[in-house]
């Protein structure tokens, strides 16, 4: 850090791991990348930034090359009255732990070696580690039971003690395939290729290079996360499982596969609720792994899954990992696994799990980077706050908090909103988004829109998709189908009606529709549509915390209740960034 510290520094760092970060002080943009990687923003009041150190934050660090010198360098050079003790030695601990147990392949044992006998002493006196280690009478290591290597990582994440598994991989299946173009794989950007060799270490199929691992990459929606995995996927060759959250997804899947790669139609199936397709490369649903009605742990299908020799899992969107997809994780260990997502932060507050199952955090590029390099649209982002008409504020006012929300998120005044950004936004492909049915039947009808749900049939959703894709139409009303992958390239804004209470993970999804890069490389427009004086003002703060942390702003606009183009949100004086 080139910085010293001074009475202008930005951060104000407090003994319990809370940060203040002031985007008024010089050093403004060098702080945030030093917090982006070591902790997580909480909230945004104004112009202070709130962020928290948490042990998954640090350990995740610690697994993309950063060292406890090098956070508490920035600290100290960037923290306005220096770095409390008790935080020094927090940061220190957690990334001292980081590396302390191995899991290793040894001797035909599972071991859990550790730096420091002492350490192997703590941990096996832990409860939940009963019957499932067994520590040698010179505590060299202990002997793990097979079965329970992801149990006992999960368990030591929860407990304070990242594990590090280097008991290996199997191959899986040998699955020849390569990427169309040449043997130097052109078809992956630079940044995807780079995320390939960190998830891997340079293990491919036939080098005899060292056995990767297995990690969770971060990109942008956008920015090619698909690639990520048929790189991964062409280095192994092996055969692959491939999970995603919806049928939309794993349409969008094969479709690459087949576009990408040299796998022959007989070669990819899709396993879904209407397909159940096991071949070398499967394309499933979480929704199927997650429904009941079987045995061994309540799943008819698991057994498809776990009797064949997977060599790769891949996880599209694995912040949306549900809890049944875990138990599943768990108990497949030996099979390399691949994260993909645009955001770690989970709002059950699971990424332990995801650290732990998945693996850690290998390769990050961030949103803002990315757009500078015309990886991904530049956007601009804004806040319109709308007032409520009397009734309706009446309404709100009498209700219970549960139904507030609702109320808010219903407010009838947006749809003049909506038609005025439309208008405003004339020749450009547009998106409007929400949470409620009902708002969004009511959106449809006004607007002469079609509207998109998840109980529509795939074979209608995909029709309209695909007009929109072909430019006849012009624009979509999408329920919570647009939180997940969903293949619209051309759209250039979005205008979001309603959402799901504080989701950070929903406002990145949302954004990330529309960041492919243009044509005519313009910029795409976000619009998130406020009721003034509700609780929808703070959900959206909390909702904006992780783009805001990638360094995104948003401008709050006030709805000046005129149809006009010339009176749209954009027009008024700004209030500043939200």
């Amino acid at each position: 850090m080139t910085l010293s510290r001074s009475n202008l520094a930005p951060i104000i760092a407090q003994s319990d791991g809370t940060l203040l970060l002031d985007e008024r002080l010089p050093g403004f943009a060098e702080a945030q990348e030093l917090l982006r990687a070591i902790a997580e923003l909480q909230k945004r009041p104004g112009h202070l930034h709130t962020y928290h150190v948490t042990p998954v934050t640090v350990w995740n660090a610690a697994a993309s090359g950063w060292t406890a010198a090098r956070a508490l360098g920035g600290l100290r050079a960037l923290s306005r009255y220096g770095v409390p003790g008790p935080l020094e030695r927090e940061l220190a601990l957690q990334f001292a732990r980081y590396g302390q147990l191995r899991l290793a392949a040894q001797g035909g044992e599972l071991r859990l070696l550790a730096a420091d006998p002492a350490m192997l002493e703590s941990v096996a006196a832990l409860r939940v580690m009963n019957g499932w280690l067994r520590v040698r009478e010179d505590g060299a290591y202990a002997v793990v039971r097979p079965d329970a290597r992801g149990w006992l990582k999960r368990e030591l994440a929860l407990a304070g003690y990242p594990v590090i598994d280097e008991a290996g991989y199997r191959s899986g299946q040998p699955l020849p395939v390569t990427l169309r173009g040449d043997g130097a794989s052109p078809a992956l950007r630079g940044y995807q290729r780079e995320a390939v060799d960190a998830l891997l270490g340079g293990a491919a199929a036939g080098t005899g290079a060292p056995a990767g691992g297995s990690g969770v990459v971060v990109l942008p929606c956008g920015a090619g996360k698909t690639w990520v995995g048929i790189g991964a996927i062409a280095s192994l060759s092996c055969e692959t499982l491939i999970l995603t959250p919806n049928t939309v997804s794993v349409t969008q899947w094969i479709r690459e596969l087949r576009r990408a790669t040299t796998l022959g139609d007989e070669q990819i199936g899709a396993y879904t609720g209407e397909r159940k397709e096991v071949r070398p490369v499967t394309v499933a649903t979480y929704q199927v792994l997650s429904s009941r009605g079987g045995k061994r742990g309540g799943n008819a299908h698991w057994p498809l899954f776990q009797d064949r020799n997977w060599g790769l899992i891949i996880y599209d969107e694995v912040h949306l990992l549900p809890a049944p997809v875990f138990r599943l994780t768990a108990e497949l260990q030996a099979t390399r696994r691949l994260g993909l997502t645009a955001t770690l932060v989970r709002e059950d507050g699971r990424e332990g799990d995801v650290f732990a199952l998945v693996g850690p955090k290998a390769y990050e590029a961030p949103w803002k980077s990315l757009e500078e390099e015309g990886w991904i649209a530049e956007a601009a982002c804004s806040e319109v706050r709308v007032p409520m008409d009397a009734g309706c504020a009446e309404r709100y006012a009498d209700a219970p908090a549960r139904a507030r929300s609702r109320i808010a998120g219903e407010n009838p005044r947006k749809a003049e909103v909506v038609r005025a950004l439309l208008a405003r936004h004339e020749g450009e492909q547009a998106l409007v988004i929400g949470q409620y049915l009902d708002q969004l039947r009511t959106l449809s009808r006004e607007l002469d829109l079609p509207l998109v749900t998840g109980d529509m049939p795939h074979g209608e959703r995909q029709t309209l998709f695909d007009r929109f894709n072909r430019g006849e139409l012009r624009a979509l009303v999408l329920s919570k189908v647009a939180n997940f992958a969903v293949d619209l390239p051309d759209a250039a804004v979005a205008v979001q009606v309603s959402g799901s209470f504080g989701s950070r993970q929903e406002e990145a999804q949302r954004l990330g529709r529309i960041l492919r890069p243009k044509r005519d490389g313009a910029a795409a427009s976000f619009y998130s549509l406020v009721s003034e004086h509700t609780d929808e003002v703070e959900y959206a703060r909390r909702r904006q915390r992780f783009l805001i942390q990638q360094g995104y702003r948003y401008e709050v606009r006030h709805w000046p209740g005129e149809r006009s183009e010339r009176d749209a949100p954009r027009a008024p004086a700004a209030e500043g960034s939200g």
